[in-house]
């Protein structure tokens, strides 16, 4: 190499989910590792996020005694995914080598020190199809003292959730007013917040402690890694990428990357011009994504001949904007509510048109579906009384009054009968009474004939299963009647570059391009168009980012 300002073995672009995974692969083997991250702060969306992965026959199942197998997870993807040609990311070749390297990646970060863990019940999305798992395939950090990173500390991007407690305690929270169990986890997170402070630690806990253990590892490991150095360019030579044009320090520098570069910059939620091509009807306004996510990268390797595909797919997940809500980054989740008794969701013409439980992404899809043929973006949600006496909405507490500022600006629709109700929303009265009712005679019989809502495990877990018979059928008849409005939000896109089995990028001739390696959400993902269970984007980014971290070096045989 010549005419550079320096050079590392590796170096890996964006310091998301698999980025230092992929460092601590090549340090384990004695290379140099430089990650450069354009932000300010370290993490990426992952850092935002649950922080879960979706690992199939990962060794807490084994631990725990929930059976899983290599054979299983494939007849599930394979039964979900399919092979499609359209969906080249997701090639049963890619399947394959992702069920075989995820559990060998979640081996490594223990071998290198990273606290992981399951959480004991968070079904597939799917788990009615065949090798679906009721009891999942999740993987999570455990919590994690972020005072351990030092002055570091103040550069990792916080989580969504600012509270002592694992993934499976907050959930706790849905259940508290029923559940003799889920108080004392509220206690014992409460005494652990306590204890913190008058032991000097600050626990975080999902996205954040998954990355903040993973940057403590990177640290340790002697991993350079650098914040505000945005990557301008790919440097090709003879043909291979043999590094990157940065700006570092206010400088713009020509790095050398002796081993190959891997791309793990994000995808374009944030970049309204690529989702008005590729996604249109979306919006960046409704992203949960950190500001960042704006796909240069992507652009830049498809500048050297980079394919791509499954560019219109995004991971949904709904959302709403109560006022106030509209221009901060973390908005609200609709996730679960629709899916809870005594809900519906409607179209704006005041027709019910799918299960409200499963994947959020289905959901997403769905309502961007639907509305090309009938409008239903925004859609309602519809509930009553019982609804709110009972669970949350908007971030606001279930019993709670709701802000005034809400029913004054129109964003909480309230009327005391389904038709008034109807007429606020501007939907023929009948039409929503008609769903209403039609809805309540489906809890009457416990079976909802129209979508099948609660015959999977996966949407009786989004509802209250302290709520009998169903945990998700629940009439609509108390008076007063709401709405509130629905949008078919994200946490990130789903396509990207093409890669291969070893997450080399591919031309859209299937040839490689020398010393490009991709994962996360900078490529076409490999579970197609679908989202298999909670994690899946988290845990393919971590996996890939293991696989090209071994192929670079020419190390088959770490942690086998």
């Amino acid at each position: 190499m010549s005419d550079f300002d320096e050079a590392f073995d590796f170096v890996v672009v964006g310091s998301g989910g698999g980025s230092m995974c992929a460092g601590l692969v090549m340090r384990s083997v004695g290379k140099s590792v430089l990650i450069l991250e354009k932000m300010d702060l370290v993490g990426g969306t992952t850092a935002r996020s649950g922080g879960v992965m979706w690992i199939p026959n990962n060794p807490f199942m084994k631990r725990d005694g929930v059976e899983d197998s290599y054979e299983r997870a494939m007849a599930y993807l394979d039964s979900l995914v399919g092979d499609q040609s359209d969906t080249p990311g997701a090639s049963r070749e890619r399947r394959r080598t992702y069920l075989l390297e995820a559990p060998r990646m979640i081996d490594f970060l223990i071998s290198q020190g990273i606290k992981l863990t399951r959480v004991t019940s968070w079904p597939d999305y799917y788990d009615n199809l065949p090798g679906g798992s009721v009891p999942g395939r999740t993987v999570v950090a455990e919590l994690f003292n972020v005072n351990e990173l030092g002055e570091w500390k103040k550069k990792l991007r916080p989580g969504f959730l600012d509270a002592p407690a694992m993934l499976e305690e907050g959930m706790a929270l849905k259940s508290i007013k029923h559940s003799w169990r889920a108080k004392l986890t509220i206690v014992k997170v409460v005494l652990r917040g306590i204890a913190a402070k008058l032991t000097g630690k600050h626990w975080i806990t999902a996205g954040a402690a998954l990355q903040g253990r993973m940057l403590q590892a990177a640290l340790k490991a002697g991993i350079d890694v650098r914040t505000e150095s945005p990557v301008r360019e790919l440097i090709i030579e003879g043909g291979a990428v043999k590094g990157v044009v940065a700006v570092v320090n206010g400088q713009t520098r020509r790095i050398g990357a002796r081993f190959g570069v891997l791309v793990n910059a994000g995808g374009f939620a944030r970049n309204q011009e690529m989702r008005d091509r590729y996604q249109p009807g979306t919006s960046a306004k409704w992203t949960l994504v950190p500001g960042g996510d704006t796909g240069e990268m992507i652009q830049e390797m498809m500048r050297h001949g980079a394919a791509i595909a499954q560019m219109e797919e995004m991971v949904g997940h709904q959302m709403t904007l109560p006022p106030g809500a509209e221009n901060v980054e973390i908005k609200p989740s609709m996730q679960g509510v629709t899916a809870a008794p005594h809900a519906i969701l409607i179209d704006q013409s005041g027709v019910r048109y799918m299960n409200e439980g499963g994947s959020y992404m289905a959901y997403c899809k769905g309502m961007l579906e639907r509305n090309k043929t009938v409008p239903a973006v925004p859609g309602w949600a519809i509930f009553d009384s019982q609804y709110v006496r009972n669970y949350p909405i908007a971030g606001t507490r279930s019993g709670s009054k709701k802000p005034q500022r809400w029913f004054d600006e129109g964003y909480l629709r309230k009327a005391d009968t389904v038709e008034e109700l109807a007429r606020l929303l501007k939907i023929d009265p009948a039409t929503l009474k008609k769903t209403v009712e039609r809805f309540n005679g489906f809890v009457a019989k416990n079976c909802d004939e129209d979508f099948h809502r609660g015959e999977r495990a996966y949407d009786r877990w989004l509802g209250d299963p302290y709520h009998k018979p169903s945990a998700t059928l629940g009439t609509i008849v108390e008076a007063p009647f709401y709405a509130v409005p629905v949008l078919p939000g994200d946490v990130g896109t789903y396509g990207g570059v093409v890669t291969d089995i070893h997450a080399r990028v591919l031309r859209s001739d299937g040839s490689v391009i020398p010393g490009l390696y991709a994962t996360g959400v900078s490529t076409a993902s490999v579970m197609g168009r679908f989202y298999p269970g909670a994690g899946a984007s988290v845990g393919p980014s971590f996996a890939w980012g293991y696989v090209a971290a071994k192929h670079a070096a020419n190390a088959d045989n770490i942690a086998r």
